[in-house]
């Protein structure tokens, strides 16, 4: 076998400079960056889902849609701090849970509709909270 034949193919090599890029900026982020990359990666899975749902692969939307609900229950419902978080916690909570659903019918009936809805959500929800860390950073400030 030769050196060519053995070699990755370009879109194996992108994706393994991508996951190092992002494992490279996840093992580097503080706790607050993380939330925005796990806004980011939900946003960008809910993406690739309308992509599929576009193209008419539903195997691959059911993928990407798993991928965003995971962010979303595992990622940025768990890491909720409930005792501290108090009311805003909570609401947020709810919120990712009617997220999570909206994902879930949006991959059941094929809705594209439900998919916009979800982003639009993530979207608001990293906006503000991007609003809100560059506040603290811009308040501590001289």
């Amino acid at each position: 076998m030769t050196y060519a034949a053995r070699r990755p193919t370009g879109s194996y090599s992108v994706r393994s400079y991508a996951d190092i890029g992002l494992e490279t900026q996840v093992l580097g982020a503080s706790p607050e960056r993380l939330i925005s990359l796990l806004y980011m990666g939900a946003r960008a899975a809910i993406g690739q889902a309308r992509l599929h749902l576009q193209e008419g692969r539903a195997v691959e939307r059911g993928v990407a849609i798993s991928k965003a609900i995971k962010i979303v229950d595992e990622g940025l419902k768990t890491g909720l701090n409930m005792e501290a978080g108090g009311e805003i916690a909570a609401n947020l909570a709810r919120l990712y849970d009617y997220i999570v659903r909206t994902l879930l019918l949006a991959n059941l009936r094929a809705d594209a509709e439900a998919l916009e809805t979800a982003d639009r959500l993530l979207a608001d929800l990293a906006e503000a909270w991007q609003t809100s860390i560059d506040r603290a950073v811009g308040g501590m400030q001289p």
